[in-house]
This record gives C-alpha cells, sequence and structure tokens, in this order.
C-alpha cells in the first residue's frame, strides 16, 4: 500500500465521535481521526513492515498515520536522529506512548536515549524517557538489575516535575522496574521511600502511588520466572 492508500482508508474509518472521547482522556485532536487501535493494528499487519513508509506517515502529522507508523517500522534500522526528530513532533500522550512501547524500546538507542531525554525539557520528550524505561523494564529481558538500578536517580531527579505526563510516567517507570524482578522491586522501595522525602506535592504523589502497588506480594508466575532468569 502507498501513504494515499492508508491515508485513504484511514480517513474512511474516521469516527468524530471517538476524537471526542481521545480528547477527555487529554489525547490531541489535532489531525487526529478517531481510529481505534485494533484496527490499526489490523492495518499494520496489512501494510507490512516498512522504515521508508513508516517516514512517509509520520511526515503527515495525521495522528493514526503517526502511531502506525510505529507499528510498522524496522527498530533496527531507526536512527538517534529519526528517535529526536520524532520525539520533538510528539504533542500528544498516546503517540508518544505508542512509539516508545512499538518502536523505541527495540532500538540499539533505548538505553542511552532514555538517560538523555531523562532531563529533557518539552514535557513529552521527558515523558517518553520514562515510557521507555518502563518499556524496557518488560521487554529488555536480558538486561542485568544493575542497569535498572542506575535509572533510579534520573526517576529521582524528575520525580519533582509537576507536569502531569511526566510524573506520570515517572512513576510508571519506577513501578515497572520494581515489577521485573523481588531485588529490583527491594530497590524500587527503597528508591520511593528517598522520593517521597522529598519536599515535593509531585514526588509524594508518585512514591505514594508507587509503594502501593510495590509492596503487595508479586505474582507467583512472574516471581518465578525472573527467579530462574
Amino acid at each position: 500500500m502507498t501513504t494515499a492508500e492508508i491515508l485513504d482508508t484511514l480517513r474512511a474509518q474516521a469516527n468524530p465521535a471517538n476524537v471526542a472521547g481521545m480528547a477527555r482522556y487529554g489525547i490531541s485532536t489535532n489531525g487526529t481521526l478517531g481510529v481505534p487501535m485494533p484496527a490499526l493494528r489490523q492495518l499494520a499487519k496489512r501494510v507490512g513492515a516498512s522504515h521508508s513508509l513508516a517516514a512517509e506517515l509520520w511526515s503527515t502529522a495525521v495522528h493514526e498515520a503517526r502511531i502506525l507508523a510505529t507499528l510498522i517500522d524496522r527498530p533496527q534500522w531507526v536512527t538517534r536522529r529519526q528517535m529526536n526528530g520524532w520525539a520533538r513532533d510528539f504533542d500528544s500522550w498516546d503517540v508518544c506512548d505508542q512509539a516508545c512501547q512499538n518502536l523505541f524500546r527495540y532500538t540499539p538507542h533505548a538505553w542511552a536515549v532514555a538517560a538523555e531525554w531523562a532531563s529533557a525539557k518539552p514535557e513529552f520528550v521527558r515523558r517518553a524517557a520514562f515510557s521507555l524505561m518502563a518499556g524496557l523494564a518488560v521487554k529488555d529481558k536480558k538486561a542485568p538489575d544493575a542497569s535498572f538500578e542506575a535509572l533510579f536517580p534520573l526517576i529521582a531527579a524528575a520525580s519533582t516535575d509537576p507536569r502531569n505526563m511526566v510524573k506520570k510516567a515517572v512513576n510508571w517507570a519506577l513501578r515497572g522496574i520494581g515489577k521485573r524482578n523481588l531485588a529490583l522491586r527491594a530497590a524500587a522501595i527503597a528508591a520511593a521511600e528517598q522520593i517521597r522525602a522529598v519536599d515535593s506535592p509531585t514526588a509524594r504523589w508518585i512514591a505514594a502511588d508507587a509503594l502501593r502497588e510495590l509492596r503487595q506480594p508479586l505474582r507467583r508466575g512472574r516471581s518465578a520466572a525472573r527467579k530462574k532468569t
């Protein structure tokens, strides 16, 4: 399929009611058609993987076309320059998170970029750093615990950022790392306790919310799997 054909397909599924609903969840309505994620995933399967087509779709600035781009791009061909360019274009948390979870966390640059973006000024670029960390905690099976422990100072440094899209992602990263295995759970709880002591309402919220989840027992199946690794 060509970019024009894909856009025609997306526009044929446009749903203004969905756009209004998305807006209520803080999703940008700029260039948004209201096509649901299941339909985008089905379309991605029809289109197939293509690095060049992903670049074309991203350049359209159509909300759903950009999400589709994250689904069909080839992680091994993605450069840091591309990641930085796409991150600068983020204008909605869902596109940010879809890019991180569908594509960026599988690239060779994921760890370095997450650390770099953790101190970024733009709200969605900084969010992307912690969305990436949360994604790596789930998908990077070979990473040692030390790599995740090194992220705690970055999480702590961002814990006073009051912007909603940042603080929720910081919380997500802290919880995600803590759920990776028992050792990291203990380390994440210790990090959360330190964050809770910071004189900041945002930091206290991040820590309290994370601790509520991290202090619950790990599910047996997940815990056993992590012990084996």
